[in-house]
């Protein structure tokens, strides 16, 4: 049984610039959106839908048996695309917690999915998402590997204070890999599209530092392995490789 207090969002769109078109790229006999939408259903958390400005896309999910709702074209991010799909889903204000999943995470595990939740056990969390150790200096000094920086405050979690794509923190020690999953509160979710772009989130172009120089409250689950996102035409093919073999 699924929780009405909580809504899977998946933001899709067309407009890709290394890899246009991606969501509805076949892998495994399924467009790549369908495999997400597949994981987040799995999760068993809460509804689930697709946001996107693409009717394709949508017809594509509804063949499939899942949910698309329709939005602007112009957003600046899927945050914003998902805060205007919450306000047609859901206009009588049931839902409490929002979470945020990438349309191009086909290999995402449902438990990840799950796990994002748990931060917001703590009241005082506005936002939470994911993290993975990095045990490889190649990833650590990727500069399109987010690095997650934060303070332990219990097992397997951290408090954010800062993300970037710089090779961080300095010196001995573990680092870590951020995962692009988001869950917002609602109030929370409503606060942050409502904010202006900030220095620092235009400086490293990492949107989640917005909420953090906004004075925010982001938490951190640490997980054990990273999905395989969909950039480029070498991620599609090794996903797809990966998919054929699961």
């Amino acid at each position: 049984m699924t929780n009405p207090r909580i809504l899977v969002l998946i933001p899709a769109r067309m407009a890709a610039t290394r890899l246009p078109g991606k969501p509805l790229l076949e892998m495994a006999g399924l467009p790549m959106i369908v495999h997400v939408l597949r994981r987040a259903e799995a999760a068993g958390i809460g509804r689930v839908a697709v946001a996107t400005d693409t009717a394709e896309i949508a017809a594509a999910v509804k063949t499939h048996g899942g949910e698309a709702v329709m939005t602007r074209a112009d957003h600046p991010s899927g945050s914003d695309r998902i805060f205007e799909a919450l306000g047609s889903l859901d206009p009588g204000h049931e839902t409490e917690i929002v979470i945020n999943l990438q349309g191009d995470f086909p290999t995402i595990s449902p438990d990840n999915i799950r796990d994002v939740l748990a931060p917001l056990e703590n009241p005082a969390v506005d936002i939470a998402t994911l993290a993975a150790e990095i045990h490889t200096q190649e990833e650590a000094l990727n500069p399109n590997v987010v690095k997650a920086v934060g303070s332990t405050i219990g097992p397997r979690r951290l408090r954010a204070l800062y993300f970037t794509r710089a090779t961080a923190p300095h010196g001995e020690g573990p680092r870590y890999h951020h995962i692009g999953l988001y869950a917002y509160r609602r109030a929370a979710l409503e606060r942050f599209v409502r904010l202006p772009p900030s220095p620092l989130e235009q400086q490293e172009k990492l949107e989640q530092l917005r909420a953090l120089e906004a004075g925010m409250r982001i938490d951190i689950g640490i997980v054990d392995t990273v999905p395989r996102g969909v950039d480029t035409p070498a991620d599609l093919e090794a996903t797809r490789q990966l998919l054929a073999k699961s």
